[in-house]
């Protein structure tokens, strides 16, 4: 679980932290927290209100919960087609505003690693591309990790390798990542992204190869998101050495 933001005594929003309260806390809104692609409003066992709404950045209604009796918690699921941006949280009774707080939904999402199977076999490479003799698909495919270090959800929608790999591809078939056109990563969770476009496979006129002395150059693993709708990038020193194939290749990937 990460926390979108704290909710203080005085009903104004806390910094992001681990979604824990204030010891004094007195408020009817205890916490604000996103699990999964939900933003979760709770409230304190003394909660006097009827209606939650939540308020988009723009001004306009996000959405309305009604608070059953003796309910603790309402939910809004705002998936990852939301603008980013501060929200405001308002706890009514009746049509009066009891108590009002903001809370920030901004994804930020950074490449952590990325690698091959030659050097990263205990990732589930079987579970994802099947089951090989030969292990040619593997060998050409790649795992990139990303992390969400902000307070919103996002959706990462493409997986592209440039520069000298061997097969270099600025605009792969579909969204780059095998068989899935989307992968959701929750604020403080990390997500392993696995290629489909054949990167570190057979070698193109544009792309890299592997020669007994050594070839060496540098790639960039860029990712689109859909929330922030940005690409988010980082590239890499690479070493391609040992033999004239791919297939038996010592690939050295190292952060520049």
């Amino acid at each position: 679980m990460s926390v979108a933001g704290c909710l203080n005594d005085n009903g104004g929003s806390g910094t992001p932290g681990d979604g824990t309260t204030s010891p004094d806390g007195k408020g009817p809104l205890t916490r604000i927290t996103i699990e999964g692609t939900a933003l979760v409003v709770e409230l304190s066992e003394e909660a006097d209100v009827d209606q939650v709404n939540l308020i988009q950045p723009n001004g306009e209604l996000f959405g309305k919960r009604d608070v059953a009796a003796g309910a603790q918690q309402v939910s809004f699921e705002i998936g990852t087609a939301y603008a980013p941006g501060e929200y405001r949280v308002l706890a009514l009774k009746g049509e009066e505003t009891v108590v009002e707080t903001t809370t920030e939904l901004r994804p930020e999402i950074q490449i952590q690693d990325v690698g091959l199977y030659r050097n990263n076999p205990d990732k589930p490479w079987d579970e994802v591309y099947g089951e090989s003799e030969t292990d040619r698909i593997k060998n050409g495919e790649a795992f990139v990790t990303v992390e969400n270090t902000g307070s919103g959800p996002e959706a990462i929608t493409e997986l592209i390798f440039s520069g000298d790999v061997p097969n270099p591809i600025e605009n792969p078939r579909g969204s780059g990542m095998h068989e899935t056109d989307r992968v959701v990563v929750s604020p403080g969770e990390t997500a392993d992204l696995f290629s489909n476009s054949f990167p570190f496979g057979t070698e193109t006129e544009d792309g890299m190869g592997c020669s007994p002395d050594g070839n060496s150059g540098q790639f960039t693993v860029i990712v689109e998101t859909r929330v922030g709708g940005n690409q988010v990038s980082s590239t890499y020193n690479v070493q391609y050495t040992g033999s004239d194939d791919m297939t038996d290749c010592e690939v050295t990937i190292t952060e520049v």
